[in-house]
């Protein structure tokens, strides 16, 4: 029998088969520690354009290239709902992967605008952790996430709290993930 290395970020689950890695658990998370999630993600136009008819957002800047060039715009701005979802979903894989809630997001700021085409990553920083007082088998964990362009400008950035597993391992074995 072959005895198989198992890559970083998977996990063993059967006779030469590993399984990917999603979320971790609250002894996984300390304060200071900062993640660069990978890989980017470009804003397409049909990001854009899907949003805009799901919300039904009307406002001219997001749609009108006319009206964009008469206020001194060269180029639609991308809906900051369109920019929030891309960059917090950027951070779900490695950080609340495996959480049962989200508790908030507060403190949020787009300080710079964001078109199509523009390529955005993302970086998150652990700042508190904490055990949860009413979900004994849960962390509640609250983090920095700051958003960045192709150009490193910085998009948006907010705060976020969320609920993990205190054991990801015992949450991974009961729903198979």
């Amino acid at each position: 029998m072959t005895t198989i290395t198992v890559p970083q970020g998977l996990r063993p689950v059967g006779e030469n088969t590993v399984r990917e890695n999603i979320g971790v658990g609250l002894d996984e998370l300390t304060p200071g520690l900062v993640i660069e999630h990978r890989p980017g993600r470009t804003v397409t136009s049909t990001d854009h354009t899907l949003m805009l008819a799901l919300t039904g957002n009307p406002a001219p800047v997001h749609s009108d290239t006319q009206f964009c060039a008469a206020t001194g715009r060269e180029k639609v701005l991308v809906c900051g709902i369109v920019t929030l979802g891309i960059v917090v979903g950027m951070t779900v894989r490695a950080t609340s992967g495996l959480t049962s809630a989200n508790l908030a997001m507060d403190e949020v700021r787009f300080e710079h605008p964001v078109h199509e085409g523009d390529t955005l990553y993302a970086t998150t920083e652990i700042l508190r952790v904490r055990p949860s007082k009413s979900r004994p088998h849960e962390g509640v964990v609250t983090c920095r996430v700051n958003g960045y362009n192709q150009d490193g400008k910085r998009v948006l950035t907010l705060t976020r709290a969320f609920l993990v597993p205190a054991d990801a391992a015992a949450i991974r074995s009961t729903t198979n993930y």
